[in-house]
This record gives C-alpha cells, structure tokens and sequence, in this order.
C-alpha cells in the first residue's frame, strides 16, 4: 500500500461499540448469506480505507491485483472506493492466464478448479473477456498501477492518494518467468529440512529470534511429501524445481514493487509516501493431492491437462505447489502454516516506510492518523513503543475450524485432527514462540479466564464453530452462498456461445 499527504480526521470514523471495548461489535447481518459474517465478500457493514479516504473527494484512490471480495459488479473494488482497478475477482488464478481446452465445458474443470484456473479480471467495474498475449500476473498489475499514478492531471497531483498493489504472486499455482526461476536453480535440491536448519540458524544470527527458541516439530500426515532421503531422485528433482518457481514468483515480484519505488522517486513523491508492505497469511502448506476429498479429482484433472514434467514446471500449463514441508521450513520457528490459527498461519511480516523525518520527525503521523481513522485506539502506540497493544486487550480469530485468542503474552489455541489433539492449549507466546509447551494444566487459571473471553469473542462476532464442534443452525434455510455457482459461470463471460444451463447465471 502507498499513502501520502494523510488528512483524515476524526469524523470519518465509522460507529463502534464502546461500551465492550475487548472487541469490535460488528453489527447482525441480515443478507443473502449462508452464514452470517462469514459471507465470503466484503459486506456494507464495515467501511472500506479507499472509502474513507475518498470521502469528499480528497484523496485519488487506486488499486491493481488480487481483490477476493466478491465477484459480482456491486461487490467489486469500484463500488468499494477504488477510482481507478484493475482486479483478480477470485481468490487464485493461472498468472499467465492459461486455461486448457476442456473436453466438457459444462463438468470441468472440478470443483476445486472452478475459481482457481480462470483469471477473470475486471476494470473500473467492467468484466474482462480477454488479457494481453504477455499477460503475467506480477507484472501486469505493477504496469496498470503505474499507468493509473502515471495518468493523474495537473490538479490530480496535487491530492493525496492512496494505492493498494495485492499481487497473487506468490499463490499456487507456482508459475514464474524462466529467468526468474533460473536464478534459483539448485538451491534447493538439499529438501525442506535442509532449508528449515538454515534458515532457523539465519533467524538466530539476525537476533530475530532468542538463540534458546524452541521450534516446533514438522507435522506432517498420510499421503504428503515424505522424508527427502526416501523419495526418488524424479519425486525430489519436482519438488525442489516446485521451489524454485516459488522462488522466481518472489523474485519477480520484488522486480516490480522496485518498479513502483523507482516511479515515486523520479515524480518527487517517494518521500512523501508512506508504503506498507505485508504478507496476508504464513505460508500455504495444503497438499491438495494428499486430502481424500479432492486429491483423486485433481490429481487426474492435473494429467489430464497440465505438463508437470521437470523441465515444463513453472510454464502456463503447469500446475504444482510445494506442500506442508517446504511451508513449514518458511515458517519454522512457528507452527503450521496457512489455514491454521498458530503462529505459523497468522504470524507475518509488515515493513512500513514513514515520509521524510522518520519516527522522531512526524514520518508516521500520515500512518497513523489513517490508522486512527478506522478506529484503533492503539495506533498511536507506534510512535512511542513497539507494543501495539496493551497487556489486557484480547483479540481472537477463527479458520476452518481452528481458533485462537490473544492477551498479552498469552495465547489459547485450537487446531483440528489429525495436526493437533483438537482441544484448546495454552501458551506464553513470548517465552515459547513455536507453541511447543503447553501450559493448560500448570496455569488453570489463565487457562480459564482466556477460554471466558473466548466466548465473548465467539458471540461478539458470531464464531461458526470450531472442529468438532460445528453445528447447523446458523445457516439460513434456501439461501444460496454467493460464491455458490461461480465456477459454473465465470468462465463463459464475453464468450458468444454460453450453454442454456449456464446463461442465466451470469451477471449482466
């Protein structure tokens, strides 16, 4: 994200409750939706940052990349405050844009393809039918987001703007260009744990990690990538060209978030910029071909139409990831990975560059008076110490049946069967960073009152439930999910044939 010239004020914050301060009172959604607050699109009951900074026409607001937050026109980032987009509407995509010639159009690909193999984009609230013949994903985003900063007028340029670059790089499949991925031939072939030792060494040498840090053990379960020494040379030769792609598509991105600072630079607006740039989750560790329900179907689907041979992998008709191993090795010394509620799923990195006079001159107040304007007490915290929040602040979160809460340096965690005993643990979060040693049964009493506040959390913000605990009542009886029929329709727009059982689906 690039910000400069702030002037938010206070009367663009949006109504919280502050009578419960522990968390956000998010109001009842009374929508289409299967699940309430778990819609699966950004809904009207929050307020978006380009539509707080829009208001009143002071800042230019653009965007360019990946949205996931809905796929129909009144969901889409231009209805959302965005001036100027170009977005990915799903979640994932080929990042050249490739999509094979399905024999039947109307069953394939399978269900776990339906959103993550066309790459339908929209701009400035218009779906697109067709990308460039050189489309790749990284660097066409960076080129549109250029292109929107480069077009500004005279008048333009003197306002304030905000511009939001989320690339879908480094998301499977794990496809970068040749010379990217080239300069990481090899550097891999030693496996995961390799990888995971040196850079756990590397962590420690940098003093980003305590030397006496316990990591937690690789979880790993039936049907993924097993130990390096027992697998074929072919099985390890693909895994770690499988790397190698991830490599390139990070490489490739850093090229062109340079392209962007190198942009500010040369208008004279570098040092008025405040940037932000972040992860949005630890790193994706799912072995989809290992899961029963879905691993036989992508399996065949991938042989079917994909060419995963060694030297093909990377290219527009590949489709691979890494696995649980090679994520692991990222995220070590925490546990798991993306889709989990331990530190290795939530646990990511923000660097942020203040304007000109850094910290002791002002540099963060553009920062932080965006941050104060969608509400946060603590923002402000920044300037003074590095605790953003106070010893009695609890906040949790939820995924896919994992669930944690945080209080100070204390946090409870629930991670489902088969990773995990599937009931809540306790950990000091500072004193052991990797949740190794769980502290339930020494410390009932922190274990109680963090399962308390727990439950407000969950009521609060109306928590689905966890694993092994999941119940029905929430969904709302013949009300479809928004994202229900997506698969089936978003591949036909801008085409002149669309099959009877499709053509009502699509959005005009």
């Amino acid at each position: 994200m690039f910000t400069n010239k702030s002037n938010v004020n206070d009367r663009h914050r949006p109504p919280f409750d502050r009578s419960r301060p522990t968390f956000r009172n998010h109001k009842k959604f009374t929508g289409p939706s299967r699940c309430p607050r778990h819609e699966g699109y950004l809904t009207q009951n929050v307020v978006a940052i380009p539509e707080l900074l829009k208001d009143e026409g002071s800042y230019k607001t653009f965007m360019a990349g990946k949205w996931h937050l809905g796929l129909k026109r009144e969901l889409g980032p231009s209805a959302r405050g965005f001036e100027r987009s170009f977005a990915l509407l799903p979640g994932c995509a080929n990042h050249y844009g490739y999509e094979p010639q399905y024999e039947n159009i109307l069953n394939e690909p399978p269900r776990f393809f339906e959103t993550a193999v066309n790459a339908l984009h929209m701009e400035d609230g218009e779906y697109l039918t067709d990308l460039p013949k050189d489309f790749y994903s990284s660097d066409h985003y960076a080129s549109k987001l250029l292109g929107f900063l480069s077009e500004r007028d005279e008048e333009d340029r003197k306002k304030p703007f905000f511009a939001y670059l989320p690339f879908s790089a480094p998301h499977w499949p794990l496809q970068a260009p040749k010379a990217s991925m080239d300069k990481y031939r090899g550097v891999y072939d030693d496996g995961p744990e390799v990888l995971r030792q040196r850079r756990l060494a590397r962590l420690k040498e940098l003093g980003m990690v305590g030397g006496d840090v316990v990591p937690h053990e690789v979880v790993t379960t039936d049907g993924e990538l097993g130990e390096w020494e027992d697998l074929s040379g072919e099985e390890r030769a693909k895994s770690a060209r499988s790397m190698e792609a991830f490599a390139g598509m990070v490489d490739r991105m850093d090229e062109n978030v340079g392209r962007v600072l190198e942009y500010l630079k040369s208008s004279g607006e570098y040092d008025d910029t405040v940037i932000c740039f972040m992860s949005d989750n630890g790193a994706e560790g799912a072995s989809y071909e290992a899961q029963p329900l879905v691993g036989e179907s992508v399996v065949e689907h991938i042989r079917k139409y994909y060419d995963n041979s060694l030297e093909n992998i990377g290219r527009a008709n590949s489709f691979v990831w890494y696995g649980s191993r090679w994520a692991q090795a990222a995220t070590a010394p925490s546990r798991l990975y993306k889709m989990f509620s331990t530190e290795g799923g939530c646990r990511v990195p923000l660097i942020v560059k203040p304007v000109k006079g850094g910290v002791e001159g002002g540099g963060w107040k553009p920062f932080l008076d965006a941050m104060a304007a969608e509400g946060s007490d603590t923002a402000r915290d920044l300037s003074g110490t590095m605790a953003i929040h106070g010893e009695e602040k609890a906040f949790g979160w939820e995924i896919a049946g994992s669930g944690a809460l945080r209080r100070g340096r204390y946090k409870i965690t629930y991670v489902p069967l088969p990773r995990s005993p599937q009931r809540w643990e306790l950990f000091d979060i500072i004193d052991d960073p990797g949740e190794v040693k769980d502290l339930s049964e020494a410390m009932p009493e922190v274990f109680n009152e963090m399962l308390r506040l727990w439950g407000v959390y969950a009521e609060e913000v109306g928590v689905v439930g966890l694993a092994g605990d999941w119940k029905n009542e929430h969904l709302i009886e013949g009300v479809k999910d928004e994202f229900e029929d997506t698969g089936r329709w978003i591949r036909f727009i801008g085409k002149k044939d669309v099959p009877a059982e499709i053509a009502d689906k699509i959005p005009r």
